[in-house]
């Protein structure tokens, strides 16, 4: 699957038609309808100086957690750590921004420009414990690809 999917990720970054945020948005419709256990794709970024992150493109139901402060939330937190954060049960979490009663697992992995954390792709999923070391693998794969059209 991811393979198949690494090759669609890549025919939309080389595509000549389409700017970042259209190409990032087709992406993340791309890994919603293809994966399962991916019920909701999103890419937050660094929201200029200010220590918060501001929604980017999304697929998936809309969301009122446009801004999260850094430190807040598991999207937060990666922004803070710099590390993959992989929440296979969200009820256990302390620090946890409830997007939907629906969702039961996150994973959240930071992307880097040039060595800075710039952003982070969040997926959300209403299936508990789904996340593999593959899917970070693949992940860290598209915000490299990502980061080439930023």
């Amino acid at each position: 699957m991811f393979d198949t999917l690494r090759k669609s990720i890549t025919e939309i970054i080389n595509d000549n038609g389409g700017n970042a945020t259209k190409k990032m948005r087709d992406i993340c419709t791309l890994l919603r309808d293809s994966v399962t256990y991916y019920d909701w794709v999103g890419f937050y970024f660094k929201n200029g100086d200010r220590r918060e992150l501001k929604l980017g493109p999304y697929a998936g139901e809309p969301t009122d957690h446009t801004i999260i402060p850094f430190g807040k939330g598991i999207c937060g937190q990666v922004a803070v750590s710099n590390e993959n954060f992989v929440v296979p049960d969200v009820s256990a979490q302390d620090n946890y921004i409830a997007c939907s009663l629906t969702v039961k697992s996150e994973i959240v992995v930071p992307l880097f420009k040039n060595g800075e954390n710039i952003g982070q792709i969040d997926i959300d999923s209403n299936t508990p414990d789904p996340f593999t070391q593959e899917d970070e693998r693949f992940l860290e794969w598209v915000n490299q690809k990502v980061a080439e059209i930023l």
